[in-house]
């Protein structure tokens, strides 16, 4: 009987996988939020070392193919580990509590290389000279991070990057079944963090050449995005979020098809 309580959930070693993978959970947390908070000087062209519209020069054929593969590489890396297959079979491989935050951490690597690697494109499409308006835009652009991040919280900020699971796994309690729920933003539009995220890329009171292709891809990409999330959603979730759909718009309110 020794022996079988020794290697039961309570054993020294079980217990520092545990603590191992609620560590290493909360370095993927960590990683993530380094990345948010960078994306956002580096969008903005603040604070930030490298920003969309500083670094090493090159021609624009050559500016346009790495970025253009950067953007590529994230889209796959994004979309592909996000897919209930690759789940099955990725967690084959790793523990199942640990699944998303490998996957957030892979997805932060990833944006930080894009960040590192990005070349500018300084030609410039359209600047707002009035002082005024240019920090109303600027504004704007803050406003959509402030949507991201809230629409976050509103559901569950901490299961979605991954912490909740690994501390869950940590105190030995079992992962809550997921529940359909519209949330507050939820109730005007089905993705506010994809239309934050498109304000804050889009609000620009000078917009790039480089800082248009990357709004205009990841535009496309989101829309690409929500395509693939909302049909994992369906299958998820059946007719409740069937009826959702056909109640709120995807992500402009006062439209309902979009």
């Amino acid at each position: 009987m020794a022996e079988i309580h020794a290697l039961g959930p309570a054993a020294p070693g079980n217990r520092m996988l545990k603590l191992t993978a609620f560590l290493f959970g909360a370095v993927a947390y960590l990683t993530f939020l380094f990345t948010i908070l960078y994306a956002i000087g580096f969008v903005a062209g603040l604070v930030v070392p490298k920003a969309i519209d500083t670094g090493a020069k090159s021609t624009v054929f050559e500016a346009l193919a790495i970025n253009l593969a950067l953007m590529s590489l994230f889209a796959v890396q994004h979309s592909v580990m996000a897919r209930k297959s690759f789940k099955q079979w990725w967690t084959r491989f790793i523990p199942k509590p640990v699944e998303r935050s490998t996957y957030v951490l892979l997805a932060s690597l990833t944006l930080l290389l894009l960040f590192w690697q990005w070349r500018p494109m300084p030609a410039v499409i359209w600047h707002v000279e009035e002082p005024e308006m240019a920090a109303v835009i600027s504004g704007l652009s803050f406003v959509g991070w402030v949507i991201v991040f809230t629409s976050t919280f509103l559901i569950n900020h901490f299961e979605l990057f991954g912490l909740h699971q690994v501390a869950n796994h940590l105190a030995g309690r079992e992962m809550s079944p997921p529940v359909f729920r519209t949330p507050l933003l939820y109730n005007f539009v089905r993705h506010p963090i994809y239309l934050g995220f498109i304000i804050a890329f889009w609000a620009a009171p000078t917009m790039t050449a480089g800082h248009l292709l990357f709004a205009a891809v990841t535009t496309a990409y989101i829309f690409v995005g929500i395509l693939l999330e909302e049909r994992d959603l369906t299958a998820m979730f059946g007719d409740d979020y069937r009826r959702y759909r056909e109640r709120v718009s995807m992500l402009l309110p006062w439209r309902k098809l979009i």
